[in-house]
């Protein structure tokens, strides 16, 4: 179904011809299927559809232009295009509808996303990249709206990084920066900060992006008065239209969406421009229709006049095309009249296969327990509740998965007291099955195919220095930068100042302004920024400056970052390294410990909390070597305390999933991490004193936590447990809690309750005085150990408050 339309001037008429009826059989094609679509989810075969009908005709265009090695950003109506450049088949699209597991028959997420989130696939099953420059490459869509966005920007920004930094490995990545990045949207979501964000991004940057609106008048059922100021986004970019010096502007272009010619060629100049120049070019595509309204939960004509519902009757775009080729002389009435009907046939077949390819496997699951529950209700005592089981999943006609392992499950209620190898049988089946639905459903959330918990010893001589802990960092980043081309790092005053904390201190200068950038104030594009690149091959450190503003990039963190892995299934990776600075330091703005918040909305990205900048120059060490992404978090009241500095910079790793024993004890385990633990390793020497011996583990690793299960080790030998940190109350506090007590059991040798001792609700306030007041001092540490082991022995330790 692959479509290359050339241009007249280049070849024949009759082989100009026959692109152009291909063109037109993909067009309807992709019609047909919406439709039919639509069909199915009101019958009830699938659950919700969205799909791309009234936008054929400029995806078509767009293919034309894209060439192996270029990059979609899209969203979810660009099913024609990915059918034009041979990325969606019929079936695809109708096993992504029916949610099919198998990735094989939907190879866009392998039913894990509803259809019409496109993508293609980055590397193979081992993890390894494949050649993106072999094959037309697509970014993983999600569904927020203009969500897609700031990945676009990184996308863009890697073909500026391979054709200006030397000695990157870029075989299967580029050829000399000539790819371009394809963003898609609606109308209607250009209303959102990440599309005005990226916009003014990518025009600073001047990367070579082709940004396409697909310009229906309407967002859902929402007219553009009131989406967009003079009801065009393209009117109102126009300050952004590079002048004649075509200075630092982006090239701007409006073109009809149901003019196949004009399409063609506004979309053949864009992409000269974007390749050539890399500057980035907005295409308005305008008077497009949506035939289907927004989706299968509404109809448009509650919402539109008759006259705009007989205008997009006219001017239809499939329409259009179709009397554009029968007025050239393409085609006759009766030939497109027949390509149209061949196409219903086909489109209709290839549904059927899709279903058939989903449903027998259901079936022959159903068939196998009902076999296994016929035994059973030979033998049961209970045989009259197993026949109503296998009765009502004989009435399941086209079963779901959840249909017969329910039944399974609930006949397991019946058989409690029956002995005999039927029910043995029965059991190894539902493992089988289980097994298979965790992978099918549950897999694949992390990229896991590398050792992350391997350890290198960060080694000191006789004559190591002691320095201020940001030269540890910096001299480490040095390092990295010197042996891994590949490797760059960008942010807010990252740049030419050596970021706030001076830890990328005349890095700028050595490695240049591509490695080492500055950013503007603009941390959700920060973010995609590091998606794009690390999407492409690159290892991108992207810096949020404190932790308190990783809330602006919190979206694109949440719903693409730590999903891409899972919604691909593992056939896209982007190995991200977010690099920012937290924990106690002055007020509101700027002690960030928000981590259970985080660590709700992050599952996916691994989150790391070393305790001083040795520890965290080994996880980055670490990091580059894996295929996660990941969010460190450095201290920020540690940069000028005193480390040593080790000499093997660059090579020294801190495991991930590892904690660590700071101190060991007998008394009590306390749990902590960060900034926290100074406070709590002077505590210890004070409790000391008193005959209170204390143990101390640092977490290091949030997510993934404690891998080994060290701290149920601790427990059984202290008895008691204390988890002490910077969050609000029932923050990762009661994370580590779950960890320790629900998936290590520890509650089985505890002899007092475990508790907890955080900051208050409200965020620190501002000063010394707002810090002792709002987080755990070493008066609230020394206190609480003190009246648990009270409680404990109070002879020994009277209570004295």
């Amino acid at each position: 179904m692959q479509s290359e339309t050339e241009t007249k001037e280049s070849i024949s008429y009759e082989d100009f011809k026959t692109q152009v009826l291909e063109d037109y059989k993909v067009a309807v094609t992709s019609r047909e299927c919406s439709l039919l679509g639509r069909r199915e989810v009101l019958t009830g075969k699938a659950k919700f559809g969205i799909f791309g009908d009234g936008k054929e005709l400029p995806q078509l265009a767009m293919a034309k232009s894209f060439k192996n090695g270029d990059f979609r950003s899209g969203y979810y109506r660009d099913q024609t295009f990915m059918m034009s450049i041979g990325a969606l088949t019929i079936e695809n699209f109708f096993a992504g509808l029916y949610a099919d597991t198998d990735i094989s028959n939907e190879p866009m997420s392998a039913g894990r996303q509803m259809g019409g989130h496109f993508i293609t696939h980055n590397i193979n099953e081992d993890g390894s990249w494949k050649n993106l420059m072999e094959q037309k490459n697509s970014s993983a869509d999600i569904s927020p709206t203009a969500g897609q966005m700031p990945r676009l920007l990184g996308l863009a920004q890697a073909s500026k990084i391979y054709r200006h930094v030397e000695g990157i490995d870029a075989e299967k990545f580029s050829d000399n920066g000539n790819e371009i990045a394809w963003g898609t949207i609606g109308n209607a979501s250009t209303s959102e900060g990440h599309f005005w964000e990226t916009i003014n991004a990518a025009g600073v940057l001047q990367v070579p992006m082709i940004m396409s609106v697909w310009d229906d008048e309407y967002g859902i059922s929402v007219h553009a008065k009131h989406q967009t100021t003079k009801e065009s986004i393209s009117e109102v970019l126009k300050g952004f239209q590079r002048d004649e010096d075509q200075n630092n502007g982006y090239e701007i272009i409006v073109v009809n969406g149901w003019d196949y010619v004009a399409l063609v060629e506004a979309y053949d100049k864009a992409q000269k421009i974007a390749r050539a120049e890399h500057c980035p070019v907005l295409i308005h595509v305008v008077e497009l229709t949506q035939p289907q309204g927004h989706s299968t939960s509404g109809s448009h004509e509650r919402y539109k006049s008759d006259k705009r519902l007989a205008w997009e009757k006219e001017y239809d775009c499939n329409t259009q095309f179709r009397k554009w080729i029968i007025d050239n002389g393409f085609s006759t009435p009766d030939e497109i009249s027949q390509i149209d009907k061949d196409i219903k046939r086909n489109v209709r077949e290839g549904k059927k296969r899709a279903w058939d390819a989903y449903i027998n496997p259901n079936k022959q699951r159903q068939k196998e327990l009902l076999q296994l529950l016929s035994n059973i209700a030979k033998k049961s005592e209970d045989a009259e509740n197993i026949k109503k089981l296998i009765s009502w999943l004989k009435s399941c006609k086209e079963p779901l998965k959840k249909d017969v392992l329910s039944t399974a499950r609930k006949s397991l209620r019946y058989l409690i007291n029956f002995e005999g190898n039927e029910k043995d049988d029965l059991l190894a089946w539902m493992e089988n099955f289980r097994s298979q639905t965790k992978d099918e459903y549950s897999s694949h959330l992390y990229s896991t195919n590398k050792k992350i918990d391997e350890e290198v010893i960060p080694v000191y001589g006789d004559e190591t220095k002691t320095v201020d802990a940001r030269i540890v960092i910096r001299d480490n980043f040095d390092k990295i930068f010197e042996t891994r081309p590949e490797t760059l790092i960008f942010g807010e005053d990252a740049g030419e100042i050596g970021d706030v904390n001076q830890g990328l201190e005349g890095l700028q200068k050595k490695y240049g302004t591509y490695r080492v950038a500055d950013t503007g104030i603009r941390e959700a594009t920060i973010l995609g920024q590091g998606i794009g690149l690390s999407l492409r091959g690159l290892r991108p450190i992207a810096e949020i400056q404190y932790l308190d503003y990783v809330m602006y990039a919190l979206q694109t963190i949440s719903d693409d970052l730590a999903t891409l892995h899972y919604r691909t299934k593992g056939t896209q990776k982007n190995p991200l390294i977010v690099r920012t600075r937290g924990h106690r330091l002055e007020g509101i703005w700027h002690s960030g410990s928000q981590l259970g918040g985080l660590l709700n909305l992050m599952r996916g990205v691994f989150v790391l909390v070393p305790r001083n900048m040795t520890k965290a120059a080994g996880f980055y060490n670490n990091l580059l070597d894996l295929d996660n992404p990941a969010l460190v978090i450095e201290c920020l009241n540690g940069y000028r305390l005193k480390e040593k500095l080790p000499e093997n910079l660059g090579e020294f790793k801190t495991p991930i999933g590892k904690v660590e024993t700071i101190r060991e004890g007998k008394d009590m385990t306390i749990v902590s991490y960060g900034s926290t633990l100074r406070i709590i390793e002077q505590t210890a020497e004070e409790l000391s004193e008193i005959g209170i011996d204390i143990e101390i583990i640092d977490v290091q690793s949030l997510v993934p936590f404690d891998t080994s299960k060290d701290i149920v080790e601790s427990v059984k030998k202290t008895n008691r447990l204390l988890v002490i940190d910077e969050d609000v109350p029932g923050g990762a506090s009661s994370y580590i809690l779950q960890q320790v007590l629900e998936k290590q059991n520890a509650w089985r040798y505890l002899d007092s309750k475990p508790q907890t001792l955080t900051a208050n609700e409200h965020r620190p306030a501002y000063g010394s005085d707002g810090d002792y007041f709002s987080k755990p001092s070493h008066e609230d540490v020394y206190e609480r150990v003190y009246a648990i082991m009270h409680e404990t022995n109070p002879e020994k330790f009277p209570k004295f408050i």
